[in-house]
Formats: C-alpha cells, sequence, structure tokens
C-alpha cells in the first residue's frame, strides 16, 4: 500500500510519500515545498508520484539535508526535469557524485539514489520571501544540514529531530555529535520543526529540548555502566530495550539499539 499525501502547514507545502508493495510501508518519508524550493527529495521507489506531485511547480532550487537515500532519491532525476541545481554540504556532494552502496532492507524501503551533482551551499538561500540559513549538524550522518527561516520560526530539520525518545541508531551515527548539534541549533529561535519523518508544526523546539534531554540522560547511563566494567552487551541488557528485535532482524543489525549504545560508548 503506497501512500502519497499532501500537507499545508501555512505557507509551507509537504507531501507525505510511503512506498509499501506488500503492505504498509516500513517507513514513510516527507519533503517540503516553500516558494521554488524542495527541501529532500524523498525516496526513489516513489519516484513517479514524486514528480507528478510537483511537475505543475514553480521549482528554483533543490536543498538536501544529508545523502541518505530517504532524502537525496530523487535529486538527479527533480534536478534534470526541472532543469535545476541541486544543493548540500561538500560531503553530500562527494557520496552523491560516487554513489554509495546501501543495505538490502534500504534498496526494498526506500530504493537507492542515482548519482547527482550538488553544488556548495551559499551562506543563506533567499526566494522572493524567504531567507534560509544552512547550519551544518553532524550525528545522524556527517553532512547532516538543517535549514532555519528565523524570520518566521521554521526548521526544516531533516532526521535531526525524528522522535523525542528514539529506540535506535544506524550504525553510522555518532551520539555525542547529535548532543553538540541538537544543543547548538536550540540556540537559535525557531517553533516549526519540518522534519523528514514526523512533522511538528508548534512547539517544535520543546519537542527538540526533550529529545536532547533524553539523550543526555541515555548517554550518562551508559558512560556511567563503562565506569564501572560493564561490557556492551551487559549494557545494553542493563538498560532493558527489547522493542528493536525487529527492526534489528530486518536490517541485519546495522539499526537498532546495540547501535545507540556502542556509539554512546565509543565516540
Amino acid at each position: 500500500m503506497n501512500i502519497k499525501e499532501k500537507h499545508l502547514f501555512g505557507e509551507v507545502e509537504a507531501y507525505k510519500f510511503g512506498f509499501g508493495p506488500l503492505g504498509k510501508p516500513l517507513m514513510s518519508v516527507f519533503l517540503y515545498y516553500l516558494d521554488g524550493l524542495v527541501i529532500d527529495t524523498a525516496q526513489r521507489n516513489m519516484q513517479k508520484y514524486i514528480i507528478g506531485a510537483l511537475k505543475e511547480k514553480k521549482i528554483e532550487k533543490v536543498l538536501l539535508t544529508h545523502h541518505h537515500e530517504d532524502h537525496s532519491g530523487n535529486a538527479s532525476a527533480i534536478s534534470k526535469c526541472f532543469n535545476i541545481k541541486v544543493y548540500g554540504h561538500s560531503i553530500t556532494a562527494d557520496k552523491m557524485e560516487k554513489t554509495f552502496k546501501i543495505h538490502p532492507y534500504q534498496t526494498y524501503t526506500w530504493g537507492k539514489s542515482q548519482q547527482a551533482s550538488v553544488s556548495p551551499l551559499p551562506t543563506l538561500i533567499e526566494t522572493g520571501k524567504y531567507r534560509l540559513k544552512p547550519v551544518h549538524t553532524p550525528g545522524h550522518s556527517r553532512d547532516h544540514t538543517v535549514y532555519l527561516e528565523e524570520n518566521h520560526g521554521w526548521l526544516f530539520s531533516g532526521d535531526l529531530y525524528l522522535g523525542e525518545r528514539i529506540k535506535y541508531f544506524r550504525s553510522d551515527e555518532r551520539f555525542k555529535d547529535q548532543i553538540d548539534s541538537i544543543r547548538m541549533i536550540l540556540g537559535y529561535d525557531f517553533d516549526a520543526l519540518f522534519c523528514a519523518h514526523n512533522p511538528v508544526p508548534k512547539n517544535g523546539k520543546k519537542k527538540l529540548a526533550n529529545k536532547l534531554s533524553f539523550l543526555e540522560e541515555l548517554y550518562g547511563k551508559v558512560q556511567d555502566l563503562c565506569r564501572k566494567g560493564y561490557p556492551e552487551k551487559a549494557i545494553v541488557k542493563a538498560l532493558g530495550n527489547e522493542k528493536d528485535k525487529i527492526v534489528k532482524f530486518v536490517t541485519f543489525g546495522n539499526v537498532s539499539f546495540a547501535q545507540m549504545v556502542r556509539s554512546a560508548m565509543y565516540q
């Protein structure tokens, strides 16, 4: 069962896509449209629907928050279809130029991103109505970048948020970097949190602050058990998260609570 939905958050248009050939999608993705800007491009597996949803729009630029395939999956197709440039972090550019390997579960859920040319981000991205400031926020990935519209209090947050109490990490996520990035971005003024999987149009800053508190508390617990000499498996068991078994099985361990613990232990 595929998902194709449009949501309006004031002046921000949000398009939700989920790929589910055998039932409910494992994970849906949002892309955002704002005055000629497309922020993230969702999954390649839904490409024909995404191009169809955007075909009547005036599109001038694509902004990527990071290279992961559920965000960059249609960057190449949109760039070619509308004859426009894609912008992102320099690491995003390197990843998209060479393309990158993904796991079978990622191919099934989202599809593999195509090679795309990604231009360097300017200090500000300006449209006729809005000014977005790119802010580098590593942690979820090394290239992760959010886009802040300070005049309207909007944060296009990619995967910086996801939820207040996340249950697992990918293997390439960095715990301490995420804490530092969230703490830094909370120093800016915003209210709406336009997350790529879980938008929070009101009280988004408070929700992100709650996530920071959760991560800091979990990090402290892991570090405390490390000081007491607990090995990794014992820490995972002691903290008692048994809710990731299905995700761990489907992803062959690439995504799990153990990955969170490992990152908190060794970063």
